[in-house]
């Protein structure tokens, strides 16, 4: 996770550890469900990470915690990072990974009071 302050701020996300991080987001996403009207919407824009050379996808378990609260996934929209060719070229050869260039922006949705969930079915929880 990237700290976006030098110290640990009450509530700051940025500096929990993985476990906790993916636990606060889970609460995050139960509230949000909570709190937003029935058939309207939520985003949440996230990247991944690496640690120790290897792809951690955060993402994908923030995007299972929000299916979990109860939400149907609308969208995903895949955002590319900008000013990453300098970056690209500074880095090739230099490391045995890629840089990630990307983040998932999630569209999600809360079903309408009495809408049948069957039909999204294939948007919602399957594990």
């Amino acid at each position: 996770i990237i700290p976006y302050s030098a110290k640990r701020i009450p509530g700051d996300l940025s500096s929990f550890k993985l476990e906790e991080y993916i636990k606060e987001m889970a609460r995050v996403a139960e509230e949000c469900y909570r709190v937003l009207k029935p058939g309207k919407h939520c985003a949440v824009l996230i990247g991944n990470t690496r640690k120790y050379k290897h792809y951690v996808p955060i993402a994908t378990r923030v995007l299972l915690a929000f299916l979990d609260a109860g939400f149907i996934l609308r969208e995903e929209v895949i955002k590319l990072q900008w000013k990453m060719k300098t970056t690209r070229e500074s880095w090739r050869g230099k490391y045995d990974f890629l840089l990630i260039a990307h983040e998932h922006l999630y569209i999600f949705r809360k079903l309408e009071e009495g809408e049948s969930p069957t039909k999204y079915k294939r948007s919602m929880k399957w594990l």
